[in-house]
């Protein structure tokens, strides 16, 4: 594929079916609403309202004790991670101030220390759990998924190492972001 035809695919029009490009044409790309996954461009729809509210609760919590802390920098879901041979876009990512690139002009060009995914009525379970795992292989020390039907949010470390909290549980940034805690109920009231 030729760059320029790329180009034309910006966020004003829609790439055709089963388009495909190389991962250096994707990161090169000015495409937006999408992630990379093995050579396939994957759509990322809408969020619902109900979804954007999680993701503020999980972002504002974050974002203040990181900045507090001068730990790193927290980041919404528009920001690209190159995860192994894909990119994607966590709702809420955490990047420690050792690991920040410095060029911010592009996608991330190493995965982040911390992963969140919320659930929405769109996503397929599974897919979000292949992510999960993806990012672990890549070098994400912890993912956080959040589920907002049950509102229980798994923490996964490895593929052995995976624990469900519920809305009586405190969760914690562990040694990734050391020191914070939120109760598990604040992140969906």
């Amino acid at each position: 594929m030729n760059p320029q035809d790329i180009n034309e695919f910006s966020h004003e029009t829609l790439p055709p079916e089963n388009f495909s490009m190389t991962l250096e044409e994707f990161l090169e790309s000015d495409l937006e609403g999408y992630e990379y996954i093995k050579g396939e461009i994957i759509r990322i729809p809408a969020a619902s309202l109900e979804h954007g509210l999680i993701c503020s609760r999980v972002f504002s919590r974050l974002v203040l004790y990181v900045q507090e802390h001068q730990l790193g920098e927290v980041v919404t879901p528009d920001t690209g991670f190159q995860v192994g041979e894909r990119v994607l876009k966590p709702d809420v990512a955490f990047l420690s101030k050792d690991r920040l690139p410095d060029d911010h002009s592009r996608a991330c060009p190493v995965p982040p220390d911390l992963a969140v995914e919320v659930i929405s009525h769109t996503d397929i379970t599974r897919r979000t759990i292949d992510k999960a795992f993806a990012y672990l292989e890549a070098g994400t020390q912890i993912v956080w998924v959040l589920e907002p039907r049950s509102k229980t949010l798994t923490v996964f470390r490895s593929e052995i190492d995976i624990k469900l909290l519920t809305r009586t549980d405190t969760l914690t940034g562990e040694n990734v972001i050391e020191g914070f805690s939120c109760p598990v109920a604040q992140l969906f009231e």
